[in-house]
């Protein structure tokens, strides 16, 4: 079983039956393109979202949005292709997932069916 660390430093594989042309659009979104597919979809999924546009003066690492639809209570940290999670930013995640009835995700655009799937 893997660990919360490993869960949040992974870089995700591609899926088996992705196609060579979804992986080069998944490799191009930018994360605020990501995040904006993210939030669209929580949204029309009856979640309300939150997510700090100017977070230069807030502690580093907080996860990018809060999800809420009771009785879930949601953290994502979204990451590109390519995006690394940083040490504090594992350290919340980390904090956040040890709380009784939060859930912690990282998620990248090669994620989307479990996205859709989480946020049913």
């Amino acid at each position: 079983m893997a660990t919360i660390g490993d869960r949040f430093s992974r870089q995700a594989a591609f899926p088996a039956g992705l196609t060579e042309a979804r992986r080069k659009l998944n490799a191009t979104l930018t994360e605020k393109q990501f995040q904006e597919a993210v939030v669209a979809l929580a949204e029309t999924r009856g979640f309300n979202v939150f997510h700090d546009h100017d977070s230069r003066r807030n502690a580093a690492g907080l996860p990018d949005l809060l999800l809420v639809r009771p009785p879930r209570l949601l953290f994502a940290e979204l990451k590109a292709s390519r995006g690394v999670v940083r040490p504090e930013q594992r350290r919340w995640l980390e904090l956040l997932g040890a709380c009784p009835g939060v859930e912690v995700h990282v998620w990248r655009p090669d994620d989307w069916s479990t996205i859709e799937r989480v946020l049913a």
